[in-house]
């Protein structure tokens, strides 16, 4: 996935071994990780939106049967990176659980996950529209939104420009032109002054950035920063096609 465009605005790849995607929002240093999440180093803050634990569960509850290991992948994931930077801070950015009964239905071992994220750091629950009460049971701090580094966090994004306004909810996605057809991935969009997170829960799925729900929400073309295996692809808006 190479089809990288002029943006009006700074990025570079950092190490290798990470594969992530460095730039700024307002005045923030900022890095787009190829796991999805964002780190932002100055903090020792790792961000996460959407994780939807416990939706395989719901589905099943409604006759719709998927593999039940989706909350255990996803906090597999997590935890790789929470080993991997060390965070002082952990920002769950809503919809980290996939309805209200998610938290009754978890198995044993990934309430023990859960409970492990908050030992020895601050964990925060930013509430979103599928969970809109917070965890009940599970450790933690609960927030409707934060502010923090001159961002402010919350899960879903507000309309209009946003200067600093760091979000989830939309799980964007990117489909991108190749030579022999196209290529969707999850993705980070950004113009700069805001910044939305790709769903980071395996059964999440995504929205295209060339869907409505983003019109408006940008000040100049954003660059998509796509998920590819170890790295983060920036791509610019003309690249970009609807599904």
């Amino acid at each position: 996935m190479n089809a990288l465009t002029q943006t009006p605005f700074a990025y570079d790849y950092a190490n290798a071994d990470c594969g992530g995607l460095r730039t700024r929002i307002g005045a923030s240093d900022v890095l787009l990780r190829c796991s999805g999440a964002l780190w932002l180093a100055a903090e020792r803050t790792l961000v996460v939106a959407d994780l939807h634990l416990e939706k395989g569960s719901s589905y099943a509850a409604r006759g719709q049967m998927l593999p039940p290991y989706d909350t255990r992948e996803t906090l597999r994931r997590l935890a790789e990176e929470i080993a991997a930077l060390a965070p002082a801070t952990v920002i769950l950015l809503g919809d980290t659980f996939h309805d209200r009964r998610s938290e009754d239905r978890l198995a044993a071992d990934d309430a023990e996950a859960l409970r492990g994220l908050a030992r020895g750091r601050t964990l925060i629950w930013v509430v979103g529209n599928h969970d809109a009460d917070g965890p009940r049971a599970l450790p933690g701090e609960i927030a409707d939104e934060l502010a923090l580094a001159g961002l402010t966090l919350r899960h879903e994004p507000q309309a209009g420009l946003q200067p600093g306004e760091v979000a989830g909810h939309l799980h964007p996605a990117a489909r991108v032109k190749a030579t022999r057809g196209s290529v969707r991935r999850r993705c980070f969009i950004t113009d700069a002054d805001r910044l939305i997170l790709p769903a980071f829960g395996a059964y999440a799925g995504g929205l295209n950035v060339r869907d409505e729900a983003f019109a408006g929400m940008f000040a100049r073309p954003p660059l998509a920063g796509a998920l590819g295996v170890g790295r983060v692809h920036a791509v610019g808006w003309r690249s970009l096609v609807g599904d």
